[in-house]
């Protein structure tokens, strides 16, 4: 690649648990030759994304090729965060050949399409496409759309209410932006749910688009890399439920990390973040937790009352052995103290 041509970038997007880390440490592993250079964004102060792909490096993405931006939105941040972490970027030797960027899972994708439009990196970087990764279990069981009956009643009864839920909007937004869907955990799904989930989304989209089964991430790179869409020059066909507005706002939701010493029995924790999730509304938990007697680090993963653990990693010389939770939820089911009384106990 000449120093005149753009650099491609492929913005992943995708609801909280959808996926979005499990593809792109398979795309790292993977990269069909690619030099590649990721950007996470991770909602609330604890990196658990960047953390875990820092561990996926390889000389074709190297760590310092990894850049994690912590607490907070980067389109909302873009002269101080995204900016310059992508100049950064490009101005590694050698250069990367292809730019990852995984958002937050409760980020619009339109507004960091608007920032590719900056004077300071437009000549140099295109959007080569948006994927939207879609847990395809999640969305057949109508986890977008809570309470569907009777959100539809409300609707009979006074078709000029407008029951759209934050997280509803967020997942057509999402889809809206989208070059290709990817329908993630499809094994879980069956498939019956799976041609569930197609229905969904093939209703909810605003044009036909490409859809993709994967199972743990696992795609062939030349499917989902170099799509050539020129996102960027193509706003305007990409609607959004918060197109005309001067910013976009995150008070729908809310997040807080809860600080765990170790735990005798992963089974125990498992419970109650299932708990957690059925009794608070809880959207996501993740991060880790330190269990005694074990070398190991364990990773701990949900999404709902969806709990999945497993040993990453040895724990580092001098690293203290505690754990710590960023649990995610709407706003209006943060309780910071009841939380904490259920996962501390």
């Amino acid at each position: 690649m000449s120093d005149l041509s753009k650099v491609p970038v492929t913005i992943v997007t995708g609801f909280l648990g959808a996926g979005k880390t499990t593809l792109i440490s398979h795309l790292i592993r993977n990269t069909s030759g690619r030099r590649l250079a990721v950007v996470v964004n991770e909602f609330g102060t604890l990196g658990v994304d960047g953390d875990i792909l820092q561990g996926c490096a390889i000389p074709d993405c190297p760590a310092e090729n990894i850049v994690e931006l912590a607490n907070g939105c980067i389109c909302c941040t873009v002269a101080d965060d995204f900016i310059p972490t992508i100049e950064r970027l490009l101005a590694l030797e050698p250069r990367p050949d292809h730019i990852v960027i995984e958002t937050s899972g409760l980020a619009l994708p339109k507004p960091l399409l608007k920032a590719f439009d900056w004077p300071a990196i437009r000549s140099q970087v295109t959007v080569d496409g948006v994927l939207a990764l879609a847990d395809a279990e999640a969305v057949a069981a109508g986890r977008f759309a809570p309470n569907v009956a009777a959100i539809d009643a409300q609707r009979a009864a006074d078709p000029g209410i407008d029951h759209e839920t934050p997280l509803s909007e967020l997942f057509e937004d999402q889809l809206a932006c989208a070059d290709m869907v990817l329908l993630t955990k499809c094994d879980l799904a069956g498939p019956e749910g799976v041609k569930a989930a197609r229905a969904v989304i093939a209703a909810e989209a605003q044009r036909p688009m490409p859809m993709i089964e994967l199972v743990e991430g696992v795609v062939d790179p030349r499917l989902i890399l170099g799509l050539n869409a020129a996102a960027e020059d193509d706003i305007a066909a990409r609607p959004s439920h918060h197109d005309g507005a001067d910013d976009h706002e995150h008070e729908d939701f809310d997040s807080i990390v809860v600080t765990l010493d170790e735990i005798a029995d992963p089974a125990d924790l498992t419970a109650r973040i299932e708990k957690l999730a059925r009794e608070q509304n809880i959207l996501r938990v993740k991060g880790y937790a330190a269990v005694t007697g074990k070398p190991m680090r364990l990773l701990v993963q949900a999404v709902g009352a969806r709990v999945r653990c497993q040993y990453d990693r040895l724990w580092q010389p001098g690293e203290a052995h505690v754990g710590a939770l960023v649990v995610i939820a709407e706003h209006d089911h943060i309780d910071p103290q009841a939380i904490r009384a259920v996962l501390l106990g």
